[in-house]
């Protein structure tokens, strides 16, 4: 006979945030006098110290780090002007393909040697499909854009790359559950204007257009591969916040190498024949997948420190650094409104990381999420600190995570 059920309990609210994972700002120190213990002056005026200098430190590490994935886009985009331009290689999902394999070769294999639930075979019976519809996008993202440089005028798809910020911020909103404040949007709105100065002194200088030879689909191109690049990069901030980035960076060498190899054998198989092999060529494909390995290795570290958002509005730089190469390789005219741009995208850079986001209350799981990462501070044993904010996230806490340390 089976032993009878237990009664069913009752569902519970879930508990409230431990007192030691707190999240302390300058405003929300406790002043002196105020119940519950105090700070002498001087002790509180040694916490906002320091707290403002770890601060001002993640900020400009923030900053910095996106400018790292701006150089290496720089990489990839001169490798192509070359290929394309020099040696007549239009060769865009080859180019993916070879990137799609190194991420095999390095990501997929790791996974495949661990053991338990984080195995390659475990994974895929898991989420197989997730991946593969992650795979097609990130893919596609990449295809569409290179395509519409032959349709539509440079100008043209520097502006409309930008639909990828938006894009970026409403899924951050609906599905990561991510709040912005007022500072965030004014860093945003003036990192706009610094790419809308950039575009300006292109036209002021005349510098080449593009082929324009049917504006509108190319446009339209630009505003697909802009949605695709929106959801996949929410989508690499999700799993790499909740999973890890072994685990993206592996299913997405999986997919992305079947499906460009599928979309490589069925469409660019002949232009890949014309290619007029030498070292030099071979050279400049070996730039490119470099560049494009550290940009895909190194993106899910900064996006995990900072966000998608920021990300992407580091990015805005890339056609700067690209430019001023230009100056040098290809002549291009100069016109001081590009350092304006630059400096006005680095400002909006700074207005945004002065400032944490915050997830929306959610009672599955509590968890601070910062960003950029806060201060560890230890605090006397007097002090009583309220947490004026609840930070929360749908992934599992990690060490990492910033915290105050009260007895």
């Amino acid at each position: 006979m089976l032993p009878p059920e237990p009664p069913q309990q009752q569902l519970q609210p879930p508990p409230p945030a431990p007192q030691n994972h707190v999240v302390t700002t300058i405003e929300n120190l406790p002043a002196e006098g105020s119940g519950g213990g105090s700070l002498s002056a001087s002790s509180r005026a040694g916490v906002r110290q320091r707290i403002r200098k770890v601060l001002n430190r993640e900020m400009l590490i923030s900053v910095a780090l996106g400018q790292v994935l701006s150089l290496l886009i720089c990489g990839i985009g001169l490798t192509s002007k070359y290929l394309s331009e020099d040696f007549h290689a239009n060769t865009p999902v080859f180019q993916s393909f070879l990137n799609y394999i190194l991420l095999f070769l390095v990501y997929t294999t790791t996974l495949a040697v661990r053991q338990g639930e984080e195995n390659l075979l475990a994974i895929l019976r898991r989420r197989w499909w997730k991946y593969m519809i992650l795979g097609l996008i990130d893919l596609e993202a990449n295809y569409l854009v290179v395509k519409a440089y032959q349709y539509t005028t440079l100008t043209s798809v520097q502006l409309l790359d930008c639909f990828v910020i938006p894009v970026v911020i409403l899924l951050s909103w609906f599905f990561l559950l991510i709040r912005y404040k007022a500072v965030h949007f004014i860093g945003i709105v003036v990192c706009i204007l610094g790419m809308g100065c950039m575009v300006g002194a292109d036209v002021l200088v005349g510098r080449h257009q593009g082929a324009g030879e049917n504006k509108l689909v190319g446009d339209l191109l630009v505003l697909g591969g802009a949605t695709l690049y929106g959801i996949s990069n929410v989508w690499e901030e999700y799993i790499i916040r909740t999973l890890s980035r072994v685990e993206f960076l592996g299913m997405i060498g999986l997919f992305g190498a079947f499906f460009s190899g599928i979309q490589l054998a069925i469409m660019e198989h002949k232009e890949l024949l014309k290619v007029p092999w030498d070292w030099q060529i071979g050279l400049l494909y070996v730039g490119f997948t470099a560049c494009m390995f550290g940009l895909y290795s190194f993106m899910p570290v900064v996006i995990k420190k900072t966000s998608a958002t920021s990300v992407n509005l580091s990015l805005l730089t890339a056609d700067l650094y690209s430019l001023f190469c230009g100056l040098f390789l290809f002549h291009y005219k100069f016109s001081g409104l590009y350092l304006l741009s630059f400096f006005t995208i680095l400002i909006g850079l700074v207005i945004y990381s002065s400032t944490s986001t915050y997830i929306a209350q959610d009672p599955r799981v509590y968890k601070q999420f910062r960003n950029p990462s806060g201060p560890v501070v230890d605090l006397p044993a007097t002090a009583q600190v309220e947490p004026s904010v609840t930070y929360t996230s749908l992934g599992q806490e990690t060490e990492e995570e910033p915290h105050v340390r009260v007895a």
